[in-house]
């Protein structure tokens, strides 16, 4: 009888320990949608308050050739034909910081409105052709980094399905900060000067660089053997149709 009752004691404290397994203060969640894109992720989130939580998200993507389907379009951005988008490469890492609001029932549920921050660094790799001395055709890779930090809102449902598991749906958001970067090239060697052909004629695919939209780039031959191009400018991006898997501890 003791032992009974007892366990009816203790029946409360295991079902609240219980659900605090299944209805934790934790989530760690990818979202499925962006591998598709060969990007890597995960996120995990807290909550701190019944309305509110606090996630930061990390995501790594490894240098590789743009997919076919964006091919077209950085070709209708970049109007020159001394750009090889054909041989373009792009990686990138990205870290973002966000807080949810939430108007559902329980912690971490329901449509949610979040703020965000991110931080962008784009490694990329662009090769570029001129005419040497010799009228030979040459093709110089220039690489370097482009960096991005911006602000923006996010709108979104959150659900637990199953025991542990949680499903996240970006509905739709967006950021806008500003970016710049430079990437560089090592050349072999354009002549003594300035007034080199193959100095004038990398210079002039440089300055044939052309994007449509806010971006600014500019392209310099800066020695016999190096050249740059620079860019600056606002950054722009759009979150929507995510679809993240998570477990929540």
């Amino acid at each position: 009888m003791k032992k009974l009752i007892f366990a009816l004691l203790l029946f409360p404290a295991i079902t609240n320990a219980q659900l605090g397994i299944l209805g934790g203060k934790n989530i760690i969640k990818t979202n499925l949608s962006s591998y598709a894109l060969n990007n890597y992720n995960i996120t995990y989130e807290r909550s701190f308050l019944k309305k509110l939580s606090f996630s930061v998200g990390f995501r790594y993507m490894p240098k590789s050739s743009l997919p076919s389907a964006f091919k077209d379009e950085v070709e209708k951005l970049i109007d020159n034909k001394n750009i090889k988008i054909s041989e373009f490469q792009l990686g990138n890492f990205a870290i973002t910081p966000e807080l949810r609001l939430y108007f559902g029932v329980g912690k971490m549920k329901g449509f949610y409105i979040a703020p965000y921050a991110r931080y962008a660094s784009f490694d990329i790799q662009l090769p570029v052709t001129y005419d040497d001395q010799n009228g030979t055709n040459l093709t110089v890779p220039f690489t370097g980094k482009i960096n991005s930090i911006s602000g923006g809102v996010l709108l979104g449902v959150q659900t637990q399905i199953f025991k542990k598991l949680v499903l996240d749906i970006w509905i739709v958001g967006g950021h806008y900060g500003s970016s710049s970067g430079t990437i560089t090239a090592v050349t072999p060697n354009l002549g003594p000067d300035k007034n080199a052909i193959a100095w004038k004629n990398l210079q002039a695919s440089l300055d044939g660089f052309n994007v449509d939209g806010p971006f600014k780039f500019s392209g310099k031959v800066t020695s016999s053997t190096t050249a740059e191009i620079y860019e600056t400018g606002p950054w722009a991006g759009v979150r929507a149709l995510g679809l993240s898997l998570g477990v929540r501890f």
